[in-house]
């Protein structure tokens, strides 16, 4: 057995036998041409088809997955139709007389370039759709058929390696796809009835080809690097999307295991098919939202696979705690912008850092504490600090152009806190104004209950913010003077306790009285013997772990 490491980027277990994609050779001859104005004319002619197959590709993606996941193709034709494309392959053509496809290729490599230059992730990823579309391009103008033709004819590069539509269909086995690289448009169109999963020696969880494995619901590991080897096809394998492992040749206590990890999924997967697009409600008509928690962008395949209605508390912490220095604003932006896009219209509810007690970081030199837990943590951090707050403020904002997102405030214990937090927000939007940056002007903020002195102040914070959501690990903590952190107290420390069950009330209670919603983002929220108590309160929405939402809304939906 030969054990490979990649990076998870769509999670599942695929289990059967590798087919290996030969590499692509995109290799162009460089002509020398005496008519530049013919060639620019046929490069104009090869946009133009590449548009219409791309709006074929489009149409097709829109019908199976929806308008949202569609976009990624509305985003490829705009590419065609940039001026700036345009200009520097019709500039190549003109001052060094060469030939259309040859200036395509070079004005790729020169914008890919770019691309991959810059800060942002998502931007880099960014790199991999312009070859795409490139391609696309220089196939036309080499007289090869797109697998997207109208007439049923299919060609393309991953067609020709036996993947699309029918090509795999032909030798009637299902396989496991290795390849150094996927476009976009190839992933799009794979025959999800003969592929098993996909594994690629380069790429990255950004990528739009990621997003489609998501959507397609194939597992996915990429960046496996120089541990691809075409020698591997015919070969069984494994591959546990989640945690990015590859197991080629496994032995036998291997695939026992993975057996039967995926019966277990298949078991939640019939599950999902019987409630997805189901609303959470009772029996009675009673709704509940029922949204998942994250703590990396990586995460919202999981939301998404499991149906949750959004993501009810991103812990944007773990952007801090998983680096050696600050995040900076471009890398948080970028973060949260990507979440942001991969929801679409669902919310997307990011609590703002929440370092300090147990999550220590050590660039933010914390001084040592004999009580970390009723000490110098979270807002109370951003509030002392304001430039670290403002940083992240700025980015969330930005990121609230791209998708439907809401800001929440950890570890209140007064109104004075949410206003001096507010008045930071309204400086930040005041500069993203100046820059003419666009962001959500009426994006939402909430706060966390998690401190009895927020749940005795419920009703005055309440008419300071749009929702609540109530973290009933550190409640539960602070309520019943017990350290979460201290195994010994795990007797005294029961989140069943009337006590908290009635801070839950009173807190349910006092946003209801001002018309705000009131969610539940901790543990006990999954916790399905307290279900009927939370719908008997009148909770407005769960947030919890992302394989906890299926289940939670069968109980719900019996109720």
């Amino acid at each position: 057995m030969r054990t490979i490491q990649g990076v998870s980027v769509s999670a599942g277990i695929a289990i059967g036998t590798v087919r290996v994609l030969a590499a692509v050779d995109y290799a162009v001859e460089r002509r020398l041409i005496d008519d530049p104005q013919a060639e620019m004319d046929r490069f104009r002619a090869a946009c133009d088809t590449a548009v219409a197959q791309l709006k074929q590709l489009r149409d097709n993606v829109a019908a199976e997955f929806g308008e949202n996941k569609a976009e990624l193709f509305d985003a490829h034709r705009l590419m065609l139709q940039d001026p700036d494309y345009a200009e520097c392959v019709e500039g190549l053509i003109a001052q060094d007389k060469v030939n259309a496809e040859f200036a395509v290729k070079s004005a790729a490599e020169q914008f890919a370039a770019m691309f991959a230059a810059m800060d942002s992730s998502t931007m880099q990823a960014r790199a991999a759709d312009v070859k795409d579309v490139s391609r696309r391009v220089m196939n036309v103008l080499q007289g090869k058929r797109d697998s997207t033709a109208q007439d049923g004819s299919v060609q393309g590069d991953a067609v020709q390696n036996g993947i699309v539509q029918n090509g795999i269909a032909q030798n009637g086995e299902s396989r496991i796809i290795f390849a150094e690289d996927l476009a976009p448009s190839d992933t799009a169109q794979l025959d999800r009835a003969k592929v098993l999963g996909l594994v690629t020696a380069k790429g990255s969880a950004n990528s739009h080809t990621a997003i489609l494995a998501r959507t397609m619901g194939l597992p996915a590991i990429t960046g496996i690097g120089d541990a691809f080897d075409p020698a591997d096809d015919g070969h069984v394998a494994v591959i546990d999307g989640t945690s990015g492992a590859v197991f080629v040749d496994p032995d036998e206590a291997t695939l026992t295991e993975y057996r039967r990890r995926k019966a277990e999924a298949e078991e939640h997967l019939s599950l999902l098919r019987k409630l997805k697009g189901k609303p959470t409600e009772t029996k009675s008509g009673q709704r509940v939202h029922l949204y998942a928690n994250i703590s990396r962008p990586s995460d919202a395949a999981a939301v998404l696979a499991n149906d949750a209605e959004g993501i009810g508390l991103f812990r944007s912490e773990f952007l801090y705690l998983e680096r050696e220095d600050w995040p900076t604003e471009e890398f948080q932006f970028d973060a949260y912008g990507q979440v942001a896009q991969e929801m679409g219209d669902r919310p997307v509810i990011i609590r703002t850092l929440d370092i300090g007690a147990d999550k220590q970081v050590d660039y933010f030199n914390l001084s040592h504490e004999d009580n970390p837990a009723l000490g110098y943590r979270a807002i109370r951090i951003c509030l002392t600090r304001p430039e670290i707050f403002k940083v992240q403020l700025r980015a969330l904002l930005r990121a609230s152009a791209y998708g439907n997102i809401a800001i929440m405030l950890p570890m209140i214990t007064s109104v004075q806190e949410v206003r001096d937090a507010k008045r930071i927000l309204e400086e930040a939007k005041s500069e993203l104004r100046g820059e003419r940056i666009d962001f959500n002007e009426s994006i939402q903020i909430g706060v966390m209950i998690e401190t009895p002195a927020s749940v005795i102040m419920a009703d005055e914070l309440a008419a300071e913010v749009d929702f609540f959501s109530i973290g009933t690990n550190d409640l539960t903590q602070y309520t019943l003077a017990c350290d979460r952190q201290n195994p010994s107290l795990e007797r005294f420390a029961d989140p069943h306790s009337p006590a908290v069950l009635r801070m839950i009330q009173m807190t349910i209670e006092a946003a209801h009285r001002h018309g705000i919603w009131c969610g539940i983002c901790g543990e006990l929220g999954a916790d399905l013997s307290l279900t009927d108590t939370f719908l008997r309160l009148g909770i407005d929405e769960l947030s919890v772990s992302p394989t906890s939402v299926l289940p939670l809304r069968n109980v719900i939906r019996n109720h």
